[in-house]
């Protein structure tokens, strides 16, 4: 089985993604050197390397989950039920999903860069931390 890959360690927020998602959580995390999040690279989706997400959620109490597709039917909608099917008393907020939107992938540069989740994932993690 693959594992996932924690890529920085901290106590305050799990956050989880995979593909471009990592090179927008990093870029993020870069910014705010004052956020402590453990940052999980899933690597694979199936199999799911669900130990790795677990145990950084019950250290961490907050989590959100970063996809590069549109929400409905993403692979973040079943790990959110994971987590809290899994880690409920764990959890100090909801689990957060940031996604792209729910339109078709526009072909125009400036329009794709509204469309992909990367511009709506800071506001959520600072509004996630701060819950």
């Amino acid at each position: 089985m693959r594992q996932a890959s924690l890529l920085k360690e901290g106590g305050e927020i799990t956050i989880i993604t995979y593909e471009d998602g990592v090179n927008w959580a990093l870029e993020t995390l870069s910014k705010h050197s004052e956020i402590n999040a453990d940052l999980i690279d899933l690597r694979t989706l199936q199999p799911l390397d669900e130990e790795a997400i677990y145990t950084s959620v019950n250290k961490t109490g907050k989590v959100i989950i970063l996809q590069e597709d549109s929400m409905f039917g993403g692979i973040a909608s079943d790990i959110s039920a994971m987590i809290v099917e899994n880690c409920f008393e764990q959890l100090d907020a909801p689990v957060k999903r940031v996604a792209s939107l729910e339109t078709p992938i526009p072909f125009a540069a400036a329009l794709e860069q509204t469309y992909l989740a990367k511009n709506r994932f800071e506001e959520a993690l600072i509004k996630l931390i701060n819950y």
